[in-house]
């Protein structure tokens, strides 16, 4: 299962990540306690190895700052709610993760390929709709975000039946903190679950 750590601010973090196995971590470029610079993320970055994706998180952000961010980190992703990408020119080389919230479920057909389910707030610790998150989830690959942590992503996966998870707040010990023993206890949360489905 995709695993994604997010809102990076430490080396300390970065690297409990990496050696936990996430497959992304996360940067953010919006007002937070875990917003960074373009050129912070890049530094925090160096270490990542070329298998651990690279995501730039944004919530409306301005045509100048996703250039910013593009040209000076090279994202692998660029996350940001759904109706902002339209006004967005990215590189080829910079995949798409839509966000949607809570009561904002895509009518569809077509779904996008893949995207990111979540609360009403990014980063506040609040449980998104997994009963809206598992209708979706069966007709796309979605990441599941929104009040994760160790003591309850088993449930989630479980009941939403996700293609990845997406954790912030509920691996820090204070607001905007990560805690490397947290990261890697949700990793090894959820990989534990992968070995019991297998």
């Amino acid at each position: 299962m995709f695993v994604k750590i997010c809102g990076m601010t430490t080396s300390a973090a970065v690297a409990a990540a990496v050696a936990a196995g996430a497959d992304a971590v996360g940067f953010v470029f919006a007002p937070s306690p875990r917003q960074v610079s373009a050129e912070q993320a890049l530094e925090l970055s160096a270490a990542i190895p070329s298998g651990v994706l690279r995501v730039a998180v944004m919530h409306h952000p301005t045509a100048e700052l996703a250039r910013h961010v593009c040209e000076t980190l090279s994202p692998d992703w660029l996350q940001t709610d759904a109706d902002d990408l339209a006004g967005l020119r990215l590189p080829e080389s910079c995949t798409t993760l839509p966000v949607y919230r809570n009561g904002q479920v895509p009518a569809g057909p077509p779904y996008r390929a893949r995207l990111l389910f979540e609360g009403a707030q990014s980063g506040a610790g609040r449980t998104a709709d997994w009963s809206e998150a598992r209708a979706l989830a069966a007709h796309t690959e979605l990441v599941l975000a929104g009040g994760l942590d160790a003591s309850n992503v088993a449930a989630a996966i479980d009941m939403v039946q996700p293609w990845g998870v997406d954790v912030s707040s509920g691996v820090e010990r204070e607001r905007g903190r990560k805690d490397p023993q947290m990261i890697g206890e949700f990793i090894a949360r959820v990989r534990a679950l992968e070995d019991h489905n297998a």
